[in-house]
């Protein structure tokens, strides 16, 4: 009985083409219907998401930020847009857990059984970016944003400029706290290693140390450091990662020999 459970194991992880690309499409359409759900929630309170969450770092600042609609439909875009980017941030754990679903076939029998632990852990990476961006780089950011130059020159800003460069910070924050899960990937392919990043430690603290200033505008060495220790202590936890990732690795090429 267990041969013939593990010869249709092997059989389903044996797809063809077509049979990749039919599953794909469902994969595909999974996350779609899953982003469309998440979209008519936050449309439903797309007034609150705007006023409260959106709108906030905007209205915090000294003095605060006088954002403006140059287009007669730009509020209605807006507002499309808000609904479509929350409908994408809500269904994060069901889009990592499609893409898993997807991968399964080809990994072996022990590792399928790690689909909820890598979605919940991939998501909670993500979310944790996307928080910590709203909650630190923003404020520090549209802070300076607000304080720097001339008070005779007014910071009417284009609102449809001022959500592309909330947008862009949160996933950018939300793609790097994925370091630890691409570390842990990266080590369980083999294809990196602890002892890499050990070595070359210093580079990735210079690194880190550098980006950290290209994002903080702010010439303060508080703001930049703000940024740098988060980023120091996601590289750690890295290395650590990608040690447990490893030694998992080797005990699986044992055990098939």
């Amino acid at each position: 009985m267990a041969d013939d459970n593990i010869y249709r194991n092997d059989e389903k992880a044996e797809m063809g083409f077509l049979d990749h690309l039919e599953e794909l499409r469902w994969r595909i359409i999974k996350a779609l219907l899953g982003v469309v759900a998440g979209a008519i929630v936050c449309g439903i309170f797309s007034d609150w998401i705007m006023n409260n969450i959106l709108l906030a770092p905007a209205m915090s600042t000294k003095p605060p930020m006088v954002l403006i609609n140059l287009k007669p439909y730009g509020q209605i875009v807006l507002y499309m847009q808000v609904a479509l980017v929350g409908g994408i941030i809500l269904s994060i754990p069901n889009i990592f857990f499609q893409i898993w679903k997807f991968i399964e076939p080809g990994l072996l029998p022990h590792e399928r059984k790690y689909a909820a632990s890598v979605t919940f852990f991939t998501s909670l990476c993500f979310l944790t970016g996307i928080a910590f961006a709203y909650f630190v780089m923003l404020p520090t950011a549209l802070g300076f944003f607000a304080e720097f130059g001339t008070q005779s020159i007014s910071n009417n800003i284009a609102v449809d400029e001022y959500f592309e460069f909330i947008l862009s910070v949160i996933i950018a924050a939300g793609l790097v706290f994925e370091l630890p899960m691409v570390s842990f990937f990266l080590a369980r392919l083999g294809l990196l290693t602890p002892k890499f990043m050990q070595k070359y430690r210093k580079h990735a603290i210079v690194i880190i140390l550098l980006l950290a200033g290209l994002l903080t505008p702010s010439p303060d060495v508080t703001s930049q450091l703000i940024l740098a220790v988060p980023l120091l202590i996601l590289y750690e936890i890295s290395i650590f990662i990608a040690k447990i990732a490893q030694k998992k690795r080797e005990e699986s090429l044992n055990a098939s020999i």
